[in-house]
């Protein structure tokens, strides 16, 4: 009788942990990479130490360096080479015009909201200064945060030959750029307005997934759609990295299936 009860529910167990509540996330993403910071468990992983092109992710080392060098309320005044250095590429820009004078503090809004290339040239030339130097800026800081599979050509991700990450240093820059409280409220902004510009988040999560507060999308040929995000879910926090997934809309479908995943994980421990 007792083997026979013992039986039974070893057979339960294993119908319960093969039901779609337990399969693993559906994930379009070629690399990812998600961590649950209050426990410092993984609850998801795929290719996460692959090194791949991470397209506008860059931004957001473009916007830590930033704040390493400028103060919030420096002045940039806007260049023909920056308007031209986004139109000319096929980027997506901030509808600057040369001649404006905007703050360090806007800058910030319109390289990660909307994830303008000709506010990310501007910052780069006046903080390097030059686009050069500040491109060194850029890889001695990912040296100095462990970023040991990261390296930068550019300040915003556009392709060029040897610039590449993996989702594992994306998302340890992730979790660095949120202590940032300015950056932080940057990354959780859903639109801004500044100089007669309106800037909205490209980050499609946030207001309409519980608990979202940030943080970059990007996009190229090369890389596929990337998204940086972070959540805070009943007293946790959840940050993810999803590099090459097939789809805009998909990225933040993936984003979604793998927050449920992680929660689901965090509940069986």
């Amino acid at each position: 009788m007792r083997a026979a009860v013992l039986l039974s529910a070893v057979l339960t167990w294993a119908i319960l942990l093969s039901s779609p509540a337990h399969a693993d996330p559906r994930v379009t993403a070629k690399e990812v990479y998600v961590v649950d910071l209050t426990t410092g468990t993984v609850p998801f992983a795929k290719h996460e130490n692959r090194r791949v092109p991470v397209a506008s992710l860059t931004k957001v080392m473009t916007a830590y360096v930033v704040r390493e060098q400028a103060d919030l309320d420096d002045l940039v005044t806007i260049t023909a080479a920056d308007v031209s250095h986004a139109h000319s590429s096929g980027a997506t820009h901030a509808g600057l015009r040369a001649g404006e004078r905007l703050t360090v503090r806007q800058l910030l809004y319109a390289l990660l909201l909307p994830s303008a290339a000709d506010a990310s040239n501007a910052l780069a030339r006046t903080y390097g200064p030059g686009k050069g130097r500040f491109v060194g800026r850029m890889n001695a800081a990912a040296r100095d945060l462990g970023l040991g599979d990261t390296r930068f050509v550019n300040a915003d991700g556009l392709p060029a030959p040897g610039q590449y990450s993996t989702a594992r240093d994306q998302l340890e820059l992730t979790r660095v750029v949120l202590k940032d409280r300015v950056l932080a409220q940057i990354a959780r902004t859903r639109v801004a307005r500044a100089g007669g510009h309106t800037w909205t988040n490209t980050n499609k999560l946030l207001g309409t997934t519980p608990g979202v507060i940030g943080l970059k999308t990007g996009f190229t040929r090369a890389a596929g759609y990337c998204l940086a995000f972070a959540a805070r879910r009943d007293g946790r926090t959840y940050l993810g990295v999803i590099l090459g997934d097939t789809g805009d809309l998909r990225r933040f479908t993936t984003a979604r299936n793998l927050l449920s995943w992680a929660e689901r994980v965090s509940d069986r421990r």
